[in-house]
């Protein structure tokens, strides 16, 4: 039987936040993913925490939070640590 985070990553195509409760980065980069899911109307984000799934970092080569893994088909396709501005996060989450 498959996880919840397995049903996840094996959709057409999921976005997967990683985080961690603690970490300040992790806070502005949820800001940022709530803003775009705002400013779009639609949910285009599962969260996860890091400290929970330490098998699915490991297997994902997971090197720091936040990350934005993109799954597409159980298949990593693009891992995004820089965050930068709503507007980097927007353009990127529309252009897939």
């Amino acid at each position: 039987m498959k996880t919840e985070v397995q049903k996840v990553t094996h959709q057409e195509q999921a976005r997967i936040f990683v985080h961690t409760p603690f970490c300040g980065t992790c806070q502005l980069a949820e800001k940022m993913l709530l803003t775009v899911e705002a400013v779009t109307g639609q949910e285009h984000y599962h969260k996860l925490n890091a400290s929970l799934f330490p098998d699915f970092m490991q297997e994902n080569q997971i090197e720091s939070v936040p990350c934005l893994i993109t799954f597409k088909q159980g298949e990593v396709q693009e891992k995004i640590y820089a965050f930068h501005s709503v507007q980097h996060m927007l353009a990127k989450t529309l252009s897939e």
